[in-house]
């Protein structure tokens, strides 16, 4: 049971970061509808499944090095400029909406749009090899039983919490109009310039802001 807490207690302080998956989460579900905002989450939570198998299979220290996180936040912050370019001039400027979330064919787009937002991030990467040492050394999770539990228990209480994001701002929607819409997509997209252009500048110093 400690380990099942243990990892809901890493899981609600993760929940309760503010980042592009944050933004994104919201973002979608108020544009599209609850499940397509959970179907976002969902991509987040395999990017970071994907994370945590790759940092326990030992290739951290690989994803860790110096030169490596710096081309990954290259890649990253240039990844969420384009998203957040798009946000403030297409989708901004877009002039209406569309609530018929529940037509929407394309489930996989909105899948690959949080398993790739949240890839890119290599914040995530870092919190995810912060967490995996803090477990190893600090509570002597070495066994591969205690080391499932305890991350098994954090990646459900992360999901949990992002689909719950979904679920509040869906009911967010009937207050929703056009002109909201258009300003809730301008600062989205101011947020992940903002996002992606830091990532830029700390490639550029080594992560030193951090």
């Amino acid at each position: 049971m400690s380990i099942i807490l243990n990892g809901i207690q890493f899981g609600i302080v993760l929940a309760f970061l503010v980042g592009p998956v944050f933004f994104t989460i919201i973002q979608t579900s108020v544009e599209k509808g609850f499940w397509n905002g959970a179907l976002v989450a969902a991509g987040v939570s395999l990017s970071d499944i994907l994370y945590v198998t790759i940092c326990y299979f030992g290739l951290f220290q690989f994803l860790n090095d110096p030169s490596s996180r710096k081309n990954m936040a290259y890649i990253g912050g240039a990844i969420l400029i384009v998203f957040g370019l798009y946000h403030l001039l297409i989708k901004a400027r877009s002039g209406s909406v569309s609530f018929h979330a529940a037509a929407e064919t394309k489930p996989l787009k909105y899948l690959l749009k949080g398993f790739i937002i949240n890839g890119v991030t290599p914040m995530v990467l870092i919190f995810w090899i912060g967490t995996i040492s803090y477990a190893t050394v600090n509570f002597e999770y070495t066994e591969g039983f205690q080391f499932f539990i305890f991350f098994m228990s954090l990646l459900i209480t992360v999901l949990s919490t992002d689909i719950l994001k979904a679920f509040l701002a869906d009911r967010l929607r009937r207050l929703v109009t056009n002109r909201f819409l258009t300003i809730m997509n301008i600062i989205v997209g101011i947020c992940l310039i903002g996002f992606g252009v830091r990532l830029l500048v700390m490639g550029s110093n080594g992560f030193q802001l951090m």
